[in-house]
């Protein structure tokens, strides 16, 4: 009997730790299963990754221009209580914003057999450095030869880039327009005559042009050899950025429908340099077209006059009087925006601009030190000089309740090394280096500030 009592305990025994494990583990299954959506909202807290379609793969290097991403600058937006957000145009593979301009001129010549892609056919351009490395980098992806024509005094990491690519560099002395020698008349000049004679080189440019001829449109630029007909035979095509329409395109149909669709409509302002005008004016006109109260600014460095011309009519600007210039082109260490004539594209661009700030180059090199140490953003000097315009645009309209402006961040620092970004060269030129100027100004309050505010 003590033998049948001892085994039905056991077995009790048994069966009540059976119960409690099973106990346990449908408490720790239940509270598992309380916990799993916190878990998940806890992922749903961090950032979004860039959103990477399956099966997508694009098409060479000319696949990867556009459809960059829209940034928002954290300390700018913070300070000053709005959304001030950037489109990244320095990730384009050419590592600038006029890699689209590029494309859309070259393609635009393609389909009017203009040009012909590998048939020795060569592209020429007279820029500044940005312009000129997008087309070698798209000329070298399509089949074309590239010779760029620049000042003999922009930074020096731009002729190395165009060298890199292939590019022949024919480097100038820096005149005016009116004069036959300035960098975009001989590359007009020597598209011209590519085929028919020797191409331009330095000696050419100390002899002088020959007669140029005023404006022709992009079709009599795309010359054949006198002794051929044939569309294979090679071409001498003048891109023309500073009046080619195709450069305004690219920013009407491009950049500006992605600015309109990653913002969801919502922008309050838009603000842009200009060097050709077409940014400003493609992008500008699509997003008027979409909204007319969405505001177009100017971002426009000292020694340009395109503020004044905004402003009060007139094409002028204080460095232009006599005997105060030290540069035939716009007096100022930012490249790649600022002109004191009118191009096609800044016509474009006049009439639907709201207002223009005038940027000193101390205001840009103080943003440009000032991102660098707050945002981790090593950019170029004209993205510098649009976010100084960010800054002054919403201080003048007592902004401070999440409005929306967008810019455009043109081309990283990398570029300009050897000028902006060299403090000795800055000091020689008696440019200061505060990264202060921009804090004064993000603490001064609307309509009223500490530091002196150009334009």
């Amino acid at each position: 009997m003590s033998n049948e009592g001892s085994a039905l305990r056991q077995v009790l025994f048994g069966v009540g730790i059976g119960v409690a494990i099973g106990a346990s583990l449908s408490l720790a299954a239940s509270i598992t299963t309380q916990q799993k959506p916190s878990i998940r909202r806890d992922h749903s807290k961090l950032a979004r990754p860039i959103e990477l379609r399956s099966g997508e793969v694009r098409d060479g290097v000319t696949g990867l221009i556009g459809n960059t991403p829209l940034i928002r600058i954290k300390s700018l937006s913070d300070a000053l209580g709005v959304t001030i957000l950037a489109k990244a145009e320095l990730l384009n593979p050419g590592g600038s914003v006029k890699d689209r301009v590029a494309l859309r001129i070259i393609q635009d010549a393609e389909q009017l057999g203009l040009l012909v892609p590998n048939t020795g056919s060569r592209i020429f351009e007279g820029t500044v450095g940005s312009t000129g490395i997008s087309i070698a980098t798209v000329a070298r992806a399509r089949g074309y030869d590239t010779t760029i024509i620049m000042p003999d005094d922009v930074a020096t990491e731009k002729v190395k880039a165009l060298e890199a690519l292939g590019a022949t560099v024919e480097r100038v002395r820096p005149v005016s327009i009116v004069d036959k020698k300035q960098y975009v008349n001989l590359a007009r000049k020597a598209a011209l005559e590519f085929g028919t004679s020797s191409q331009l080189n330095a000696s050419d440019a100390s002899r002088g042009a020959s007669d140029i001829p005023p404006f022709v449109s992009t079709s009599e630029l795309a010359v054949a050899p006198a002794n051929s007909k044939s569309p294979s035979a090679a071409r001498g095509f003048f891109a023309d950025q500073f009046e080619n329409k195709s450069n305004y395109d690219a920013h009407f149909e491009g950049t500006g429908p992605e600015i309109w669709s990653q913002t969801n409509g919502h922008v309050d302002a838009f603000i842009s340099g200009a060097g050709t005008g077409g940014t400003i004016a493609g992008v500008g006109r699509y997003l008027k077209s979409m909204s007319e109260t969405t505001r177009v600014v100017l971002a426009d460095p000292q020694g340009s006059g395109l503020c004044n011309k905004v402003r009060y009519g007139v094409l002028f600007d204080e460095a232009e009087r006599e005997g105060t210039k030290r540069r035939h082109q716009v007096d100022t260490v930012v490249e790649g925006i600022g002109i004191n004539r009118l191009t096609q594209n800044i016509n474009l661009a006049l009439p639907i601009i709201d207002d223009a700030f005038r940027i000193s180059d101390a205001e840009a090199v103080s943003m440009a030190r000032y991102l660098v140490q707050h945002d981790g953003l090593f950019l170029g000097s004209s993205s510098a000089c649009n976010l100084v315009a960010c800054v002054k645009l919403v201080k003048k309209m007592g902004w401070c309740n999440g409005e929306r402006v967008v810019t455009i961040m043109c081309d990283s620092g990398t570029r300009h090394y050897s000028k902006f970004w060299n403090d000795d060269y800055l000091r020689q030129n008696d440019i200061p280096i505060q990264a202060s100027i921009v804090e004064e100004m993000l603490g001064s309050p609307a309509n009223g500030h500490t530091h002196k505010l150009e334009g």
